[in-house]
């Protein structure tokens, strides 16, 4: 299963939409290509459609695993937009929320309003956002576009450039969006994919944080 490339795809499925969620998928696309400038000429990463049961299965084992594990180093960072170079350590003692997202994905897009709520109501009480941005299609690799981004949807949080995908693999990723909430001793006590969520996931933030 090719982990760079199908997380919109997969989530879609997921999500239950079957066939009517992959033409779904294909035109989010087309929309984005033609709304976006590209900066590079380099063909997409190829989106293989998998078995709806393979989702399934990968999807759960993806929410179990991850949960009581130290979270990973950041790994392969291009670029670090509204921070200097972090490590995991550097973010002991605070709570940690590792947001995996690209610009012109629009289920990223309609969780950021949340993100940055929560940045803003809960930085001085603790926590730390981390959002890394892999991209999907070759225009999100140029960082300008994602400084532009950064600008329009009022993103100050440290934002780590992951364009060869490795930090992405470090965490055993598959999706955008997909959050990790790790407590003060950077162990992960919770995970979401996908939109939705929101008071759960606020709720852990405020029981994390004490």
């Amino acid at each position: 299963m090719n982990n760079r490339g199908p997380g919109r795809r997969k989530l879609l499925w997921y999500l239950g939409l079957g066939v009517g969620g992959a033409a779904l998928s294909f035109t989010l696309k087309k929309e984005m290509m033609s709304t976006a400038t590209p900066t590079s000429s380099s063909e997409d990463i190829p989106m293989p459609t998998p078995a709806k049961s393979d989702i399934s299965l990968t999807t759960d084992r993806a929410i179990t695993s991850q949960v009581g594990q130290i979270l990973p180093e950041f790994q392969g960072i291009s670029q670090w937009l509204n921070s200097p170079p972090l490590k995991i350590s550097d973010l002991k003692g605070s709570v940690v929320l590792v947001q995996f997202w690209t610009f012109a994905c629009i289920n990223c897009q309609r969780t950021l309003p949340y993100i940055t709520r929560w940045h803003r109501q809960y930085a001085e009480r603790g926590l730390k956002i981390i959002g890394i941005h892999t991209p999907e299609f070759p225009f999100e690799r140029d960082v300008n576009n994602v400084k532009k981004a950064l600008k329009e949807y009022q993103i100050t949080y440290p934002v780590p450039l992951d364009n060869e995908f490795k930090t992405w693999l470090a965490y055993k990723n598959e999706y955008w969006p997909h959050l990790f909430l790790a407590d003060r001793q950077g162990i992960r006590r919770y995970n979401h994919i996908g939109e939705g969520a929101y008071d759960e996931t606020e709720q852990t933030i405020r029981r994390l944080l004490g």
